[in-house]
C-alpha cells in the first residue's frame, strides 16, 4: 500500500524545497559510494528525502541539519544492504551473452573504480572524509564507529588505493 503524503506533512514545501537542493548532492553521492550503483543510489536518496517530508523536523543548526540527513543515508544504505531484495539481485553482467552498458569515462574513472572496490566500511570513510569534508570526529559520531576505527578505515583505504592504482600512473 502506497503512503500518501498529505497537505499537513508538506506545510513547509518551500523548507523541504530547499533542504533537498542543499543536501540532494551529498545523499546521493554517499549513496553512490556505499552502494556502488547510481539507480540504488537514486533510491537511497529518494528514501531519505521520504523520510524527512514524512516526518519533518526542527534542528538545532546547520551541522545537524547536515549530520541528520548523512546519518539517515547510511542507515539508509546499510538497511539496504541487508534487505532481501539486495541478496536476489543478478549482476546484470551475469545474465548471460547480453552485451552490458556502456560506461562513462568520467563516472567510471580508474580512482572512482578503486574507491568502489574497498569494502563498504573503508569507503564510506574514504567519501565522508574526503567528498563531504567531515572531520575524523564527525565521522565517528554520525557513523558509531570509535574514532581510533575510523582512522584505522582511513589508513587501510588509503594504502589499498595506493596499491591499485600504483602501476596505473606509471604507464601515464
Amino acid at each position: 500500500m502506497e503512503e500518501k503524503i498529505t497537505p499537513a506533512a508538506s506545510a513547509d514545501e518551500s523548507t523541504h524545497r530547499r533542504l533537498i537542493e542543499k543536501y540532494a548532492a551529498a545523499v546521493y553521492r554517499l549513496g553512490l559510494s556505499y552502494l556502488g550503483n547510481r539507480e540504488d543510489a537514486e533510491d537511497i536518496m529518494q528514501e531519505v528525502f521520504l523520510r524527512y517530508i514524512r516526518k519533518p523536523r526542527a534542528f538545532a543548526s546547520e551541522e545537524h541539519e547536515k549530520a541528520w540527513f548523512i546519518r539517515v543515508a547510511i542507515n539508509c544504505c546499510k538497511s539496504f544492504m541487508n534487505s532481501a531484495w539486495k541478496r536476489k539481485i543478478v549482476p546484470f553482467e551475469e545474465l548471460g551473452n547480453q552485451p552490458a552498458p556502456e560506461k562513462t569515462v568520467s563516472s567510471y574513472s580508474s580512482v572512482y573504480e578503486a574507491v568502489k572496490a574497498l569494502p563498504p566500511k573503508q569507503r564510506m570513510c574514504i567519501h565522508l572524509y574526503y567528498y563531504e569534508e567531515l572531520s575524523i570526529s564527525e565521522i565517528s559520531k554520525l557513523t558509531g564507529i570509535r574514532e581510533s576505527t575510523v582512522k584505522s578505515h582511513l589508513f587501510r583505504a588509503r594504502a589499498a588505493l595506493e596499491q591499485m592504482l600504483k602501476g596505473e600512473h606509471l604507464s601515464e
